[in-house]
């Protein structure tokens, strides 16, 4: 598994608030109520990446719902230069005031918005302990996963993570927490994830070559195992939004993973902000005013 200094971004997972509650969301929007980081923790988890060399990202669910997010914006400038600073967001009606801090303190846009039904999404529920029996096979499997050879490490308000699909598990399941968020906690490499990937890759199914399902559809796909833990704390689950899987895995999945990237699309959901997004060389859309 990758270390993290070799990670592209760290993000800082500042709330699961959401305008939406995807199939398989890696953030579990819609199981339980949902989180904000307080802000000193959001200062605490800025001053520990002000040394990193690469990106920090705003995440969510949707961060622009955070009630501090013009504060927090404010802060990460003072400390970051724009060009490491990253936000994942859907853009979401009435938050437009935000145009001015998004283009003061961003470098980088993904628009992580999911309203099309040709977006699909693994099965993190699927837990991979009950899809492989054979524990060390089932690791053989997680080591090389896609998921954190290709995305981040995260902080949430439990502390950070190897992985950003692990943090939230662990707020999920009401985990043990993660790692100290102090300065250079993002050193860590491989060999200090043992505990953290013995208590979340097991219960985790976005390493398997599982079925994903288009994000609209607002099912999540749920193993036996994960869905007992899931009944007594999941509004998901007590809504009857969920398929239970067959723990059929497929092969190779093959699938895209952002189909919906076109930039009609993008420059659609940009205009409601007054924003232009142009393609920048680290293949992220930078921010500017109309």
């Amino acid at each position: 598994m990758r270390p993290i200094i070799e990670m592209a971004t760290v993000q800082i997972d500042i709330t699961n608030a959401c305008t939406r509650s995807c199939s398989n969301c890696t953030r579990f929007c819609g199981h339980r109520s949902p989180y904000f980081m307080e802000r000193d923790q959001f200062t605490r988890a800025i001053n520990s990446l002000v040394e990193f060399p690469r990106m920090i990202g705003f995440c969510g669910g949707e961060p622009l719902l955070h009630p501090h997010f013009g504060h927090m914006t404010v802060y990460a400038r003072s400390r970051i230069p724009k060009e490491r600073l990253g936000l994942w967001t859907q853009l979401p009606s009435g938050k437009e005031h935000f145009r001015g801090d998004i283009c003061e303190t961003f470098g980088h846009i993904f628009l992580n918005d999911h309203s099309r039904d040709d977006i699909l999404h693994a099965p993190v529920l699927v837990a991979a302990e009950e899809v492989i029996p054979d524990r060390a096979e089932m690791f053989l499997l997680t080591e090389r996963c896609w998921e954190q050879e290709c995305w981040s490490a995260s902080i949430t308000p439990k502390g950070a993570f190897f992985c950003e699909v692990a943090a939230h598990l662990d707020l999920l399941f009401d985990g043990p927490g993660g790692w100290p968020v102090e300065p250079r906690w993002w050193m860590r490499t491989s060999k200090d994830y043992r505990e953290q990937r013995e208590e979340w890759c097991p219960k985790c199914g976005v390493a398997l070559p599982l079925p994903r399902r288009p994000s609209m559809d607002g099912r999540d796909d749920i193993s036996p195992g994960n869905l007992e833990r899931l009944r007594e704390i999941s509004q998901k689950v007590r809504r009857g939004q969920f398929v239970i899987s067959d723990l059929q895995m497929q092969g190779q999945s093959g699938y895209p993973q952002q189909t919906y990237k076109d930039m009609v699309y993008r420059d659609r959901i940009a205009a409601r902000y007054g924003l232009y997004l142009l393609l920048n060389e680290q293949g992220y859309l930078s921010p500017m005013l109309r």
